[in-house]
């Protein structure tokens, strides 16, 4: 009976694990440059900030980060009234090191890594995720503080007089 445990245990594991590197989030053919373009100009006609994140289809916790910011209602408000949100691929297939280069170097933080642009485009912060985490998640408080944080609202002067 033990056996059989285990051997369902590592069958549900593997499952589990085969099923977020199926799920196809970032496209290792997509045009990140235009793409940030894009997303930049949205942001400007719509008062908000852009936020990207970089990683990849290999990466387990790059899924998690995504399915976590679309699935907690909360968060996903926070983060649809805020950002023009954009996932910039990073795999053997296509780094996106022109990209990256220009956004400075996100990478060294490991994946996945959060960028905050202003509506100008400018890189304002990077964001690294590990700080976001908590056990084999990621953590709601953390996550809701720094896209509160890193508003367009948040980062108003005329806010603080």
């Amino acid at each position: 009976m033990k056996t059989f445990k285990l051997f369902l245990t590592l069958s549900l594991a593997l499952f589990i694990t085969n099923g977020l590197s199926a799920q196809k989030i970032y496209n290792p053919n997509a045009d990140a440059k235009k793409d940030l373009i894009e997303a930049v100009a949205k942001a400007k006609k719509e008062g908000k900030h852009v936020l990207i994140q970089v990683g990849g289809n290999w990466c387990p916790w790059c899924i998690k980060m995504h399915r976590y910011l679309h699935s907690q209602e909360e968060i996903n408000k926070l983060l649809n009234d805020n950002y023009v949100f954009l996932e910039v691929n990073y795999s053997k297939e296509n780094k996106n090191k022109d990209v990256l280069m220009d956004l400075g170097y996100p990478q060294r933080f490991g994946f996945p890594v959060m960028l905050v642009l202003n509506a100008k485009g400018e890189r304002i912060h990077t964001q690294n995720t590990g700080n976001l985490e908590k056990d084999k998640g990621y953590d709601f408080d953390r996550v809701k503080s720094f896209l509160y944080n890193w508003r367009p609202d948040a980062l108003n002067p005329a806010n603080y007089k």
